[in-house]
């Protein structure tokens, strides 16, 4: 269920994407910022998922809370002359390596699991 409702929200933003407007310079920072942040979320929601401890709720409040946040502090940057957006960035990227580190040690495990499995059964069948 979580993997169409990903795969259904990626398309809708290509179609989206495809149709909107461009961009002024002048927003790209916080597009920038609230983006990562969204895609800290989502991985974040897959490790969840693989951890099995997946709520709905919190990874709602945790996107839509982490993307205001995230926004306001680039807002508040760009008021103080400072670029503050840039401490999120590397929080929020340093989150989503770490949870691209949990999903990829899950598929590896999962996999070596099920290769040690062929393995024992082939020898059981040569016995």
């Amino acid at each position: 269920m979580v993997v169409l409702s990903i795969i259904i929200g990626c398309l809708v933003g290509v179609i989206l994407g495809v149709n909107a407007p461009t961009i002024s310079y002048i927003y790209s920072d916080y597009l920038a910022i609230s983006i990562v942040a969204a895609l800290d979320s989502v991985f974040g929601g897959i490790t969840a998922t693989l951890k099995e401890n997946f709520d709905f709720k919190i990874f709602v409040t945790g996107f839509f809370g982490n993307a205001i946040l995230s926004i306001l502090l680039t807002f508040i940057g760009n008021k103080l002359n400072v670029d503050i957006y840039l401490a999120a960035i590397v929080v929020f990227v340093g989150r989503m390596f770490n949870n691209l580190t949990m999903i990829r040690r899950f598929y590896l495990e999962k996999w070596s699991k099920m290769k040690e499995n062929k393995t024992t059964a082939q020898e059981e069948s040569k016995e």
